[in-house]
């Protein structure tokens, strides 16, 4: 039986290239499905049906209406990818101020797997809002794959999409 992945993507440079990570995901035997925070799909609103083709599922961004049905499978883990510097803190925060958000803080009570790739500067990294947030939600479940164990901030406006360690984050789901 296959397992439902929820891939939440917030507004950072791999986002433009999310099918590298669902075809990783799917390729390890999960049905993936997509969500992305506002902006993310504002970017990515040239390839929206194509990420619905390669999922088989709608690409959702926004809160549904409460009397319709889920346009989604439930999901048996969440990956966050890329997990942005705002994403991360307000995560911490436990704001839920959009359908990312409100899905990943939810999944922390509901003891979901989470897996957080990041993807930020080294100005970013530095500022001291982010050690605690990432300490937070490690402990509160999450595995946040920040550092030698996954994603190593780069000098600002110099990252390289190429290096985005898709794979890592798809190793670190159960």
């Amino acid at each position: 039986m296959t397992q439902t992945l929820y891939l939440i993507a917030c507004a950072a440079p791999p986002a433009r290239r999310l099918p590298t990570g669902i075809r990783a995901a799917q390729e390890a035997g999960w049905d993936v499905c997509c969500i992305l925070t506002q902006s993310a799909h504002r970017w990515n609103a040239d390839v929206i049906e194509d990420l619905r083709d390669l999922t088989g599922h709608p690409v959702r961004h926004a809160y549904k209406h409460p009397d319709e049905p889920d346009a989604l499978p439930a999901p048996d883990a969440i990956l966050v990818a890329p997990a942005t510097f705002n994403t991360l803190n307000k995560w911490a925060l436990g704001i839920s101020d959009t359908l990312a958000l409100g899905l990943i803080t939810e999944a922390i009570g509901l003891e979901l797997p989470l897996v957080a790739l990041p993807y930020l500067n080294r100005a970013q990294a530095a500022h001291p809002a982010l050690d605690r947030s990432v300490a937070f939600l490690r402990d509160n479940g999450v595995s946040v794959l920040l550092g030698e164990e996954g994603f190593i901030p780069h000098e600002p406006k110099h990252g390289n999409l190429d290096a985005y360690p898709w794979q890592t984050a798809i190793n670190a789901l159960p």
